[in-house]
C-alpha cells in the first residue's frame, strides 16, 4: 500500500486522525482519546508489527504543551508511520498506555514518565526506570538546567557516610546539538563552545573596535 493510501485512510477511519508535516516518514496526530483504537488498527490490519520507539516533546510555551510520539515499523510492508499525540493538561500531562498491545511499551513508557513526568493511564507498573522514586525533577523537560541541579543522594545512610551530593555536571564538551537539515541520520551531534568549567572560566566575548 502507498503511504499516501496509508494516511488517507487513517484519516477517513478515525475523525481525529491529521497528516501531520514531516520531512522523513510518514506522520498523523491523534487525539489521546483514539489512541489506543488508532495504535490496535496499526496491528491487526495494516500489518505494524513492531514499536520502534516511544519518546516526547516539551515544547514549553506553545499549548498542548507535551506531545508523545510513537514511532511503528511494519516489517511485512516495509512501511514506517509516526503518530503523535498531545497530552491535553499541560500540568498533569497523560497519554494512555499501550502496554497491552505491545509489551515493549512497558519501559518506553516508563522512561518516558521518568524525563517528561508524563503519565500513562493503565500502565501494570509505571516506576521511573533511570532517576530514583522521590526525585522530584523531570530531567527533559525544557525548565530542566543543561548542567543538571545539584540534591542529595537518595539513601540517607550513604550521604551521610560519603558526605557526597549529586552535583551539576559541568558543561564540559556539551551541550551536543544536531545539525539542522532534513535527515538525523546525516545530524552528527557536535559540541556547541560551552566547555567552561569552574576551573577553566568562560572566555569573554572578542570586542571589534
Amino acid at each position: 500500500m502507498p503511504r499516501e493510501t496509508l494516511i488517507k485512510e487513517l484519516c477517513l477511519k478515525f475523525d481525529s486522525v491529521q497528516r501531520r508535516s514531516n520531512l522523513d516518514w510518514p506522520a498523523i496526530n491523534v487525539s489521546a482519546h483514539q489512541l489506543v483504537e488508532l495504535c490496535k488498527k496499526l496491528r491487526d490490519e495494516y500489518a505494524f508489527d513492531m514499536l520502534m520507539d516511544v519518546t516526547a516533546v516539551d515544547w514549553e510555551k506553545e499549548r498542548p504543551r507535551f506531545t508523545v510520539i510513537y514511532h511503528f515499523l511494519s516489517r511485512e510492508r516495509g512501511h514506517y508511520l509516526r503518530v503523535a499525540c498531545n497530552c491535553e493538561n499541560d500540568d498533569v500531562p497523560e497519554a494512555p498506555s499501550i502496554v497491552h498491545l505491545w509489551g515493549g511499551a512497558n519501559w518506553h513508557e516508563r522512561e518516558v514518565y521518568d524525563m517528561f513526568g508524563i503519565k500513562f493511564i493503565g500502565h501494570p507498573n509505571l516506576k521511573r526506570i533511570l532517576m530514583w522514586e522521590g526525585y522530584s525533577y523531570y530531567p527533559l523537560r525544557k525548565e530542566f538546567p543543561l548542567a543538571g541541579i545539584e540534591t542529595s543522594l537518595p539513601a540517607a545512610d550513604v550521604a551521610e557516610e560519603t558526605q557526597a551530593k549529586v552535583i551539576a555536571a559541568p558543561m564540559m564538551g556539551g551541550p551536543f546539538c544536531s545539525k539542522p537539515g532534513p535527515y538525523m541520520s546525516e545530524a552528527e551531534p557536535e559540541g556547541k563552545d560551552e566547555s567552561w568549567t569552574e576551573k577553566q572560566p568562560k572566555p569573554e566575548a572578542e570586542v571589534n573596535e
